[in-house]
C-alpha cells in the first residue's frame, strides 16, 4: 500500500472542536466489564435512574465546554439497537488534520453497534474528508484497537503511546503506525492485581508541554525508561500520579482549546479531588482546568471525561450562498 505521508502531517496538538454522543440507554455493560476494572455494577439505582443521572451529567459537561468557548457537536444516540456505552465515542472514531477519518476494531460485540454510518456521512457532509480508513475487519480475527482509548497521540511529534491489553493488539497497532507514519512507544501497564490496564488513556494524558502519567503501573524498567526519555526529549514535563489516583480517573483527562486558542484541561470532579495541591499547581502552570462531576458515568461505564470526547480535527466546509 502506497501512503502519501504528506497527507498526514499535523501542525497542532489541540482542537477547539469535539464530537459527543448523548446516550439513549446508558448503563452497566457485562461484556466490557470482562477486562475493565474501573466498572462497577454496585449501587441501588434502577436502570431508569442510572440513565437519568447520566444524561444530567452529560448535559452539564457539554454546558461547561461550550461556556469555555469549545465547539461541541452533540449527536443523539439512537434508542435501538441498545448501546450502553455510546457515550464513549473516542474508542471507535478519530479524526485527523487534512481530512483523515478512522474507525476502529472494538473488543465487545455490543460496542461495535456504536459505529454509525449516519454519523460518518454527517461528518463528510459538514467537513472536508479526503480519506476514511477502517480497521473494523480486524474484529474477524479477534484483533482490536480502540482509538484514543488504546492510543495517546503526540500529534505534533507523530508519536503514539500505547499499553498492550486485550483491547490493544500489537499487529493492529503496527498497521496504524505505518498508515499514519507514527513512531510507537509500546509498553505493558498492570494494576495492583497484575491485570493489564484496559486502556492507555486511563493511566496517561498528554498535553502541550506536559504529561500526566501513572508510571508505577509500568513494571518493566526498559519500557518505563523509554516512556520517560521520549516524553523528556519532546519537551513534556512529567507529572506522575499514583495508582490510587489513576483509579479515581486522574489519568483520564484531555486538553482542548477554546475557539480563541486558550488551553483547557478537562477532568472529572473525582479526578480533581484525587490530585494533590502540588500536582494541581504544576498542571495549572500549563493550562486552565475544567472539572465536571460525572460519578454515574464513571461508576457504571468505567470511563471518564476523556472517553466522552472525540476530538474533531477536520476542516469545516465553506458554506456557499445559493
Amino acid at each position: 500500500m502506497k501512503v502519501d505521508y504528506l497527507l498526514y502531517q499535523n501542525t497542532r496538538q489541540l482542537t477547539d472542536s469535539v464530537i459527543m454522543i448523548r446516550p439513549a440507554n446508558f448503563g452497566f455493560n457485562e461484556e466490557t466489564a470482562e477486562n475493565n476494572a474501573f466498572q462497577s455494577s454496585e449501587g441501588k439505582l434502577s436502570k431508569d435512574e442510572i440513565k437519568e443521572k447520566a444524561l444530567k451529567e452529560f448535559d452539564n459537561l457539554v454546558s461547561k465546554l461550550k461556556k469555555a468557548g469549545i465547539n461541541v457537536t452533540v449527536i443523539e444516540d439512537t434508542a435501538k439497537p441498545v448501546k450502553t456505552d455510546a457515550v464513549f465515542p473516542n474508542n471507535w472514531l478519530t479524526t485527523h488534520e487534512n481530512g483523515v477519518m478512522i474507525t476502529y476494531a472494538m473488543f465487545a460485540p455490543s460496542r461495535r453497534l456504536e459505529r454509525r454510518q449516519d454519523i460518518l456521512d454527517g461528518l463528510e457532509k459538514d467537513y472536508v474528508v479526503h480519506k476514511h480508513y477502517s480497521f473494523d475487519f480486524y474484529e474477524d480475527d479477534g484483533q482490536y484497537l480502540e482509538g484514543t482509548g488504546s492510543m495517546i497521540f503526540d500529534r505534533k511529534q507523530k508519536i503514539l503511546y500505547a499499553c498492550l491489553s486485550p483491547r490493544t493488539e500489537p499487529r493492529v497497532l503496527e498497521k496504524f503506525a505505518v498508515l499514519m507514519s507514527y513512531r510507537k512507544v509500546v509498553f505493558h501497564a498492570t494494576d495492583i492485581n497484575e491485570s493489564p490496564i484496559y486502556h492507555t488513556n486511563v493511566m496517561m494524558s498528554l498535553g502541550e508541554g506536559f504529561a500526566v502519567i501513572c508510571l508505577e503501573t509500568v513494571k518493566n524498567d526498559v519500557e518505563r525508561k523509554d516512556i520517560t526519555k521520549t516524553l523528556e526529549r519532546t519537551g513534556k514535563e512529567i507529572i506522575e500520579i499514583t495508582e490510587d489516583q489513576m483509579n479515581s480517573f486522574a489519568g483520564n483527562m484531555i486538553q482542548l482549546m477554546s475557539s480563541e486558542g486558550k488551553p483547557y484541561l478537562l477532568m472529572s470532579g473525582q479526578a480533581y479531588k484525587a490530585l494533590t495541591p502540588e500536582q494541581i499547581e504544576r498542571i495549572s502552570a500549563h493550562t486552565e482546568i475544567i472539572k465536571a462531576n460525572i460519578p454515574t458515568i464513571e461508576n457504571y461505564g468505567g470511563g471518564s471525561v476523556r472517553c466522552m470526547v472525540a476530538e474533531n480535527f477536520l476542516t469545516a466546509r465553506e458554506v456557499t450562498a445559493d
